[in-house]
């Protein structure tokens, strides 16, 4: 795939507004970057106070891939991110290299940094380590996860059901993410979380680009009921059944679908 293309900065400089959370980025406003990283007139005056120039790069790109808008294989360039953003190249170095350990991005011999692909090996090996770590994960909180938690999981169903009604991909998966996380969080295993925290941006690849070969919210929405209901009633056996049985099912079918187009 070529570099950014027009449409695709336009797209960036949307989700740069929504991630600055004041919704006043004016791309009219970047003109140079002097030695220190800073942008002259920069659009992006708040970089500094909301967070660090690399933080702020990798959460938006990390959001303009798992929107789908930077597709897998696109080609992401220092200088032109440089621009979009009004920072020098180092912290968009110092981003996209954060994002390769996340797995989101990969560097390429011949091309750089670009959206890592989805294939099938890929969807085979997290999820074989998501089914090993996360369902005695959710089996152990539920002998111990607080009323708290489990009301937030069940706020998260509700939110989660109103985007994927509305095709609101992003909202979904960010929901899902953070109700899976809800319900292993108090394992009481701070490497297993962290693990499991490590697959998160990887899980999320995966499902945003089998959200565009086949919509499957409400079989998964279904699935986590069941899984929040084993929990809360603090039947362990069937929590981590059925988390397994969740797992393992949306693998096959996210392998039937990448394996199809082989």
């Amino acid at each position: 795939m070529p570099p950014l293309r027009a449409a695709e900065t336009e797209v960036i400089w949307c989700i740069v507004s929504r991630v600055l959370s004041d919704g006043t980025v004016d791309r009219g406003k970047v003109t140079s970057v002097n030695a220190e990283g800073d942008a002259t007139r920069s659009g992006l005056p708040s970089l500094t106070l909301q967070g660090s120039r690399s933080q702020v790069v990798a959460d938006t790109v990390r959001t303009a891939i798992l929107s789908g808008q930077l597709a897998p294989g696109q080609q992401l360039v220092e200088r032109e991110l440089s621009e979009l953003f009004g920072v020098s190249k180092t912290p968009v170095r110092e981003a996209l290299i954060g994002l390769v350990g996340t797995g989101l991005v990969e560097q390429n011999p011949y091309r750089g940094m670009v959206v890592r692909t989805v294939t099938p090996e890929l969807v085979q090996s997290v999820y074989d380590t998501r089914e090993l770590l996360e369902p005695p994960a959710v089996a152990r909180s539920a002998e111990r996860i607080p009323e708290t938690s489990m009301a937030r999981a069940s706020e998260l169903l509700d939110e989660a059901y109103k985007h994927g009604s509305a095709g609101d991909q992003v909202g979904l998966q960010l929901r899902n993410r953070e109700f899976h996380r809800v319900l292993y969080s108090s394992c009481a295993n701070l490497v297993q979380c962290h693990y499991l925290d490590g697959l998160q941006d990887l899980v999320a690849l995966i499902s945003v680009t089998g959200w565009t070969k086949k919509q499957t919210w409400e079989v998964e929405y279904e699935e986590h009921r069941g899984i929040l209901a084993a929990v809360t009633s603090r039947d362990v056996e069937a929590a981590e059944a059925r988390t397994r049985e969740h797992v393992h099912a949306f693998a096959a079918q996210l392998l039937q679908r990448f394996g199809s187009e082989g």
